[in-house]
């Protein structure tokens, strides 16, 4: 049997926070659960609330004598251009400076806002989500994405009108490209890679996703040493994540088997985010991950706060595998934020997303999948074994994951609050009893109901889920 696992129902605003009505200037939500996200020149992924959102994020930050500055990097979808220009034309209205970084991880933003001594950084990127998508990350002048009271006191300003927040035409703000971005990240990147190790005689086939690391992944392995099998490097605007990347990993397990390599990495459109596969082409997820850096970590007397953070989606087979090192686990609401603010509430140094988000805030302020991959390269050197041996340092538990697209117009209490899917869940959590958990919570970044079950029993797990998802399909087409 199985202790401890109970049903969890998460039940939250189906509003998708991304609607804004620019006539009136009344904002209804701007934030999501990761910065601003939505369809590109539709609400709120325009010019006009680019230009909004800069002129309130600057004014906000603007504090004291010095002449203020902020960084933008973005990732290589074709509305970067037109977001990248609107931004910085709210920036430079309220007379903040801006560094433009060009394509560039996510993570690199984060670095560079701390590096360059700004008092913003801001990364355009919908991550792994389709070029028609695109986003709007802050980050705070200490390298961490904004709180929520933060998010919530810009997007006042934007409601309460930023007429009054335009400088004078002489105290406007300059914009300059920041020619040597990339040769800085990865520099950085690669000094978190133990000195005295080298990946010679490896061959890594790397999946960039025409993302945000297509130049810099293949750069840092290949100066590193390594072989390296370079897919996903043509961005054309359009192809970000389209069939690759850490989502559709098919081409990476091909590639990797085709070559004989000794195994791939998976990024996703702005390289925040790592799935890896050993050289028999299976995948291994961020669970088996964070499993290997804790183990080693705590080995060499570096783990913090005796154990790691998780979200409700890690598979309890973690759990279990921690608990024989003496270790704990503590698990928060989905998203990397979460997880970062109990990292940095608790004193934790390693924490991340059973979908490849890792934390390691020794060498980072936020998700960074090239670092991350150097870490699980540096113990792939060392133990000397094949990745398959290596990687797979836990049985996990059966666990299925479902997803339904629910329109927005719908408002998620109103569908999980629906008496026939209160019921199916009802059902579901008898049907499990002790022996397994359930977690239904709404996307933070696109329109679905995610179905998550857990147990010993695979045939009874995806039976629960079935019975839940026609419960809400029903719901939905009523």
């Amino acid at each position: 049997m199985i202790d401890n696992l109970s049903t969890t129902i998460n039940l939250c605003s189906l509003n998708f926070g991304t609607e804004l009505d620019i006539e009136n200037d009344v904002m209804l939500k701007l934030f999501g659960t990761d910065g601003v996200r939505g369809t590109a020149n539709i609400e709120p992924m325009t010019a006009e609330t680019a230009m909004r959102l800069g002129m309130a994020a600057g004014y906000h930050f603007t504090r004291g004598a010095h002449r203020h500055n902020v960084v933008i990097g973005k990732d290589t979808r074709l509305s970067g251009y037109m977001l990248e220009s609107a931004m910085t034309a709210g920036f430079t209205a309220v007379g903040m400076d801006v560094l433009l970084l060009g394509p560039l991880p996510t993570p690199a933003v984060a670095m560079l806002t701390r590096s360059m001594r700004s008092d913003l950084g801001v990364m355009i990127s919908a991550s792994h989500n389709s070029f028609e998508d695109n986003g709007i990350k802050l980050f705070g002048p200490d390298g961490f994405k904004l709180s929520d009271i933060t998010e919530s006191k810009i997007e006042m300003h934007i409601k309460n009108g930023l007429n009054n927040h335009r400088v004078t035409a002489l105290a406007l703000g300059r914009a300059r490209r920041l020619n040597d971005a990339l040769g800085r990240y990865i520099e950085h990147t690669k000094n978190t890679f133990p000195r005295g190790l080298r990946l010679n005689d490896l061959k890594i086939v790397v999946d960039c996703a025409n993302g945000a690391a297509y130049k810099v992944a293949p750069t840092i392995l290949w100066e590193l040493g390594a072989e390296v099998i370079p897919i996903g490097i043509t961005p054309d605007g359009f192809n970000i994540n389209n069939n690759c990347g850490s989502l559709f990993t098919d081409m990476m397990r091909e590639q990797v088997v085709l070559h004989s390599a000794h195994l791939g990495l998976s990024l996703d459109g702005d390289a925040d985010r790592l799935v890896i596969c050993d050289e028999q082409g299976s995948i291994i997820d961020g669970d088996q991950m964070m499993a290997l850096i804790g183990k080693n970590w705590h080995n060499s007397g570096i783990l913090k706060g005796n154990g790691l953070v998780a979200t409700v989606m890690s598979n309890f087979g973690l759990d279990h595998f921690l608990n024989e090192f003496g270790l704990i686990l503590q698990r928060t609401n989905v998203g990397d934020r979460y997880v970062i603010e109990k990292m940095r509430k608790d004193g934790y140094n390693l924490g991340g997303e059973q979908s490849g988000h890792i934390i390691m805030s020794d060498y980072s302020t936020t998700g960074d999948g090239l670092v991350v991959a150097l870490q699980l390269l540096a113990a792939f050197v060392e133990d000397g074994r094949p990745a398959s041996n290596v990687f797979r340092l836990f049985t996990p538990l059966p666990q299925v994951l479902k997803n339904i697209r629910v329109p927005s117009t719908i408002i998620c209490n109103e569908v999980l609050n629906a008496p026939s899917v209160l019921s199916a869940i009802l059902a579901g959590k008898q049907k499990l009893d002790k022996s397994g958990r359930l977690l239904i919570r709404k996307s933070g970044t696109e329109s679905l109901i995610r179905v998550m079950a857990e147990g010993e029993n695979e045939v009874l797990i995806n039976q629960v889920i079935d019975d839940v998802i026609d419960s809400i399909r029903k719901m939905i087409e009523k």
